[in-house]
């Protein structure tokens, strides 16, 4: 039943933050011995999260012995303690992450293929907060929620100001980047609104235009053009050339760009490219 479902464990893995032999216990437990500090058995994070699901963030990291290991939980369902021979099951939904392109670790054998196809049942591509900037509002006001209430501070937002510095920013460090702008923030300001004095230099500095071919700036000024629109048409013209070249196969067409489909259909979606289209 669906509160039976809401009692099920999820259970979170930071898979970077670890080294291979810390991060093998940490997913699969240990037994007492098995290396230095392991003065007692251990459970891992697969048996905490038994019945229920494991997320694992930044698959990426995954050595390929572990790799190998992560493999046999996806077919089998098995796995072995660190340091023990008794091999255990697991009944787990398994969902990772990545800011890496898996497809590209796999070409310069960094990644297994037959693991990327094993967890790529359902993919869910989040674009960059760049990408969508429609969210910075909202994001901003749970970040000031959050934060204002855990410093016992009033904050009740951020300035108008503030609000365009962000709009305006490309963050590199997507939303985590903002948590921590917004957290910098609500520990230094003086004020119920967050201001622009209280942002990091990084995200208040001056952006010079970048000059085009022709001297003209590019940028979003009055005489100048957004690079976005810009570069719409040329990119489009090319992948409507790919297309056709690949016989609108959209499988050869991402490998022949150099990009991975899920990324080829949202550029189609993005410059209405009809996906059923037929080489003209």
């Amino acid at each position: 039943s669906a509160p039976d479902a809401d009692k099920r464990p999820f259970v979170e893995v930071s898979c970077g933050a670890l080294p291979e032999t810390l991060l093998e216990a940490e997913l699969f437990g240990h037994v007492k011995g098995a290396f230095t500090g392991a003065v007692k058995d251990r459970i891992g994070r697969f048996e905490s999260a038994e019945g229920g699901t494991i997320f694992l963030d930044e698959i990426d990291a995954f050595t390929p012995a572990l790799q190998v290991k992560l493999l046999r939980v996806l077919q089998d369902g098995e796995f072995e303690r660190v340091g023990e021979t008794k091999t255990r099951h697991a009944a787990v939904r398994i969902i990772a992450a990545t800011n890496q392109d898996l497809e590209e670790l796999i070409k310069t054998n960094r990644f297994r293929h037959d693991l990327y196809y094993r967890l790529n049942i359902i993919s869910i591509d989040m674009p960059p907060l760049r990408d969508r900037k429609e969210d910075i509002s909202l994001l901003v006001e749970h970040f000031v929620e959050k934060h204002s209430q855990a410093l016992g501070k009033k904050i009740h937002g951020v300035s108008d100001e503030v609000l365009r510095e962000f709009m305006r920013y490309h963050w590199p460090g997507n939303v985590r980047e903002l948590e921590n702008v917004i957290e910098r923030a609500c520990v230094l300001t003086r004020s119920p609104l967050i201001q622009k004095a209280d942002l990091p230099e990084v995200v208040t500095k001056e952006r010079v235009p970048a000059p085009s071919e022709n001297g003209t700036s590019v940028g979003n000024g009055a005489n100048g053009v957004n690079l976005k629109d810009a570069l719409k048409d040329p990119e489009k013209k090319i992948i409507l050339e790919a297309l056709a070249k690949c016989r609108w196969n959209k499988k050869e067409t991402a490998e022949l760009l150099g990009i991975n489909r899920t990324t080829l259909y949202k550029k189609m979606s993005q410059y209405e490219i009809d996906p059923s289209g037929k080489e003209s």
